[in-house]
């Protein structure tokens, strides 16, 4: 699992000169992230667009 840096969702706001997630989640899912219920974001997805081929390439 990789942290919001990696993620597809972690996208840069120039107005609010920040970063901040977009993955579509309701507010339920929010306040368990917030709360830390999980141990991983369920919303996480790579950004790596290369993963699938190194990973069928090189057989990891």
């Amino acid at each position: 699992m990789g942290t919001c840096e990696t993620c597809a969702y972690y996208a840069y706001d120039e107005d609010e000169d920040d970063y901040f997630c977009e993955a579509q989640m309701d507010e339920d899912d929010y306040a368990r992230i917030l709360e830390g219920r999980y141990k991983q974001c369920p919303f996480y997805r790579n950004d790596d667009e290369y993963a699938v081929v190194r990973h069928q390439a090189f057989g990891r």
